[in-house]
C-alpha cells in the first residue's frame, strides 16, 4: 500500500528517526492517517511503538524527520500542534484525590475553558461515557476500566480533532476493553482521527482502518486488516469424520490431494493447510466420499491479524 498525503490528512510522518545514546529507536517511519480514520500501530515491546507517539504529540524531539498534523509541522508550531491532539496513554494520568468531575474540570481549565464551559463539558463527557454517577466520587474508587475511560475523557476535553492512543486497553478484562472499543468507536464515527497502539491484535481488527507493523523500529508491513491477512494466503481446514477409525486412511487420502499442506490427525479430525480453502475442501469431502469415508462437519479458519503479527515479527530482522 503506498502513501499518499492531500488535503484531508490527520497526520503525517516522515522519514522519522531516534538514536538513544547510539542506539537507533526508530529507522525511518512513514505514516500517513487519512482524516476521520483510525491507523492501528502494532509491534512488539520495544518496536518504538510510545516512541513513535510522544514524538508525534511534541513530547519528544526526533533525531530527524518531519511530523504535520492537519498540515501543521510539528517542530516549528508545537503549541499550535498540540491544541489538535488528544493524548491517552498506557496509564490513566488522573488525581486519585479528586472525584471525576473534578478531574476533567481540571483538565478542561488548564486546556484554557473558563470556570462554566470548564463544568458543562465534564457534566457532558461524564455522560457520554456512562460516568455520571461515578463522577460524584474520588477517583481513587474506580475501577480499571472506569479510570481508562476518565482518562480517554479528558483526552477529549477540548474535542481535538486527533487523538493519539497509547495502548489504552492494556490490563483491562473483556467486557471493559468492549466498553472503552465503544467509546473509541463513537469518536471515530463522528470525525476523530486516532492513532492507535496496541499488542491486541483483535483490537486493530476490531478498530483500525489500516494497520502499520513496526519491528525494531522499522516498518514492516503496512495495509488494511484484510490485505495483511491475505498476504499469509494459507487457511486452515478442519474435517471432523463421522468414525476415528478412518482418520488416518482420510489423512493419507487427503495428502495426495493437490493444494493440501500440513495433513494432521488428532482422533476422528483431519485437518490440513491450503491456500484455496474452498475448492479443497469441496475436493477432500468428495474424494473421501467416494472412498467410503464420511465427514460429519467441516469448517474453515482463515489466517488472523496474531498469524500476520507473529509471521512478521519473527522474520524480521531485530537489533
Amino acid at each position: 500500500m503506498s502513501l499518499s498525503v492531500n488535503d484531508t490528512t490527520a497526520i503525517e510522518v516522515a522519514d522519522l528517526r531516534m538514536s538513544y545514546r547510539g542506539v537507533d529507536a526508530l529507522k525511518g517511519i512513514d505514516l500517513v492517517v487519512p482524516a476521520g480514520t483510525v491507523m492501528g500501530l502494532l509491534g512488539p515491546n520495544g518496536a518504538g511503538k510510545t516512541t513513535t507517539v510522544k514524538i508525534i504529540a511534541t513530547l519528544l524531539a526526533p533525531t530527524s524527520g518531519a511530523v504535520h498534523i492537519n498540515g501543521i509541522d510539528a517542530r516549528t508550531h508545537s503549541h499550535q500542534v498540540r491544541s489538535l491532539i488528544g493524548l491517552s496513554g498506557q496509564h490513566a494520568v488522573v488525581d486519585d484525590n479528586l472525584t471525576g468531575h473534578e478531574n476533567l474540570v481540571m483538565i478542561a481549565r488548564l486546556s484554557g475553558l473558563g470556570r462554566k464551559q470548564a463544568t458543562l463539558r465534564s457534566r457532558e463527557l461524564l455522560e457520554q461515557f456512562n460516568l455520571a454517577t461515578a463522577g460524584k466520587r474520588r477517583v481513587a474508587t474506580y475501577s480499571g476500566g472506569m479510570r481508562r475511560r476518565i482518562d480517554l475523557a479528558g483526552a477529549i476535553i477540548i474535542r481535538p480533532p486527533v487523538l493519539l492512543l497509547d495502548e489504552p486497553t492494556a490490563s483491562l478484562d473483556p467486557i471493559s476493553r468492549t466498553e472503552l472499543w465503544s467509546e473509541i468507536k463513537a469518536l471515530v464515527y463522528e470525525g476523530t482521527s486516532v492513532l492507535l497502539t496496541t499488542q491486541y491484535l483483535e483490537e486493530a481488527d476490531q478498530l483500525a482502518d489500516a494497520v502499520t507493523v513496526i519491528v525494531g523500529g522499522e516498518v514492516v508491513a503496512r495495509g488494511t486488516p484484510a490485505e495483511l491477512k491475505s498476504t499469509l494466503r494459507t487457511a486452515q481446514v478442519r474435517l471432523q469424520l463421522a468414525h476415528a477409525v478412518d482418520a488416518r486412511s482420510a489423512s493419507e487420502v487427503v495428502g495426495r490431494l493437490d493444494g493440501v499442506q500440513s495433513v494432521g490427525v488428532d482422533d476422528a479430525v483431519v485437518t490440513f493447510s491450503t491456500h484455496d480453502a474452498s475448492r479443497s475442501l469441496t475436493h477432500a469431502i468428495g474424494v473421501l466420499a467416494r472412498t467410503g469415508i464420511e465427514v460429519a462437519d467441516s469448517s474453515v479458519s482463515e489466517p488472523t491479524l496474531d498469524d500476520v503479527f507473529v509471521s512478521l515479527a519473527g522474520s524480521a530482522p531485530r537489533g
